[in-house]
Order: C-alpha cells, then structure tokens, then sequence
C-alpha cells in the first residue's frame, strides 16, 4: 500500500530523528570509522535476513545489469560511510555536518544531469532557506584548524559519495523492492569496507562488549530507521526531496550532542534549527504541490 503525502511526511520525519543518533553513537566509540562503518552495515544486513528470504525470487531475478548496478550503488555508500564517520574524528559532532548538507544540492544538480528533472522555482527558496539554516546550526561550533579542515574535506567527499548512491538509487528502486535493493547494497559496502580494513590490517572483531553495543545501537537505529526507511521511500518520492529532508539531521544532532556529550548550544545554532525545519518543510511542500498539478518549473 503506497503511503500518502502525510505519511511520507511523517516517515521522513521519523527517519531525520533516527539519524539523528548517529553522530552520538560515532561519538562515544573509540573503534576506528572504518570498523565502525563495516559492523553498522553487517549488522543490518543480518536484521534484514528474515524479510530478505520472504522476497528471494527478487534476488535472484536480478539482471547482470541490476547487479553492476547495485554494486556501483553499494560501492559508494561505502565510502560515505567511511568517509563521513571518519571526519568525526578530527571535529565536533556540528562541525561534521556543514558539508554533508550539501548533498541535496549535489543531488539536485545530478538528478538533472541524469535524469533531466526539474523543480519549482519556489522550493529553491525552500532549499535555500535550510541551507542557511543549517549553516548556522554548523557555523556556530566551527573551527579554523587543520585538523577541522581535514574533517570538513572528508564530510564533503561523503556528501558526493553518498549523492551518487542516492542517485543510482532512484533509479533502480522504480523497479526493484526496497528489501532486496537495501539488502544487496549493504552487503556490497560492508564487503567493501570489510576489504579495506583487512588491506589495512586493522582489527574487526577485538573489541569490547561496550563497541559491540555501539555497532548494534548503529544498525538499528540510524540505519533501519534511517537508511531503510529512506531507500523504501526512493519509491514514492524523489531523492532531492530526500535529501532535503535529512537537512533537519543536524539539528537533532546538536540537541542531542548538548544533552547527552554536553556540548554546549549557542543562540544561532537554535535559529538556524527552526530555519532549517521550515525550509525543509517549505521545499518539500512546494514539490508536492507541483506533482498535483502534474508540471514543474524551472528555477530561471
């Protein structure tokens, strides 16, 4: 049953919150991202084995093609991953989002590039609006070093990263389910990741009760109720939309960094909380208004 224009609303909504927690649990693991990045993936892909077996016939009615396809996809969700969790690392929780929230205008402008879509010159106002907002909530924590400068580059190459996966994404969720689509995927990036860390020789399985309860907090919280439910969504929505809508992840991020890493929150990242949401919801209305009508605009 497709859901309707609320209900999309309110699973996106749900789905911000979720990710939310990611920049926490990063936060309070001392395993390296890239360990990180492999448990969190593998770990949902055994979650999802249960639904995975009720739709094997879609699994093995893959194309060559699909397959190319969805490892392409896998492959670069497991450099965001790998890139963005590391930049955690090397800066604050706020700091950490500023260039990550550039995905939807990447995805924006790929989706035209690709699939010649447009959008209504009233959600760029929409758009613009969470990204100033956003650039407040971020702005207030950031810092000048080499070191946060080395964190903003690898948010930023997690940000294309995770744009093209979002990308081939849409296009194949059109015609493959979210279960199997989500499920190749993850364990196409936790191969991937899984390669690396041997390559690297860094420790998978070392590590104490605590990390493990970190790896799972990871899996089932802003993976199966964020990623998930977002790559389900592919279905009945566009990924710009998508992606505007995880705009109001950093923030959730913030308040929870103040009240669970008392991190402090200062009067701009608070603006720019409430000017992100209403742009947020000011994008994704405005597109759903287009759809209505059946016609879109361009921004010239």
């Amino acid at each position: 049953m497709n859901p309707s224009r609320a209900g999309v609303f309110l699973l996106l909504a749900l789905g911000v919150v979720a990710f939310s927690f990611s920049g926490i649990f990063i936060k309070w693991s001392s395993a390296p991202a890239s360990v990180l990045a492999t448990h969190r993936l593998s770990l949902t892909a055994l979650l999802m084995l249960p639904w995975v077996w009720r739709e094997r016939a879609g699994l093995v009615s893959l194309t060559g093609k699909d397959w190319v396809r969805l490892s392409l996809s896998g492959f670069f969700l497991s450099l965001h991953f790998l890139f963005w969790m590391s930049s955690f690392h090397y800066t604050s929780v706020a700091s950490a989002m500023i260039f990550l929230n550039l995905t939807p205008l990447l995805v924006a402008a790929g989706a035209f590039l690709m699939f010649k879509e447009k959008y209504p010159a009233r959600a760029f106002w929409g758009m613009g609006l969470a990204l100033v907002g956003t650039g407040l909530v971020v702005g207030g924590d950031f810092a000048w070093t080499l070191t946060a400068l080395w964190g903003d580059v690898l948010s930023f190459l997690g940000a294309v990263a995770v744009a093209i996966h979002m990308l081939l994404g849409q296009n194949l969720r059109q015609r493959i389910s979210s279960t199997v689509y989500s499920f190749v995927v993850f364990v196409v990036a936790t191969l991937v990741l899984a390669g690396y860390n041997v390559v690297l020789g860094v420790p998978l399985f070392s590590y104490p009760a605590e990390e493990w309860g970190i790896f799972f907090l990871l899996a089932a919280v802003p993976t199966v109720f964020g990623h998930l439910l977002f790559n389900w969504l592919l279905k009945f929505t566009k990924a710009v939309t998508i992606q505007m809508a995880v705009l109001g992840e950093p923030v959730g991020t913030v308040l929870l960094a103040a009240w669970l890493l008392d991190e402090a929150v200062i009067w701009s990242q608070l603006v720019g909380g409430l000017l992100s949401i209403v742009g947020i919801v000011w994008f994704i209305r405005a597109q759903a208004r287009s759809e209505e009508d059946g016609k879109f605009q361009t921004a010239a």
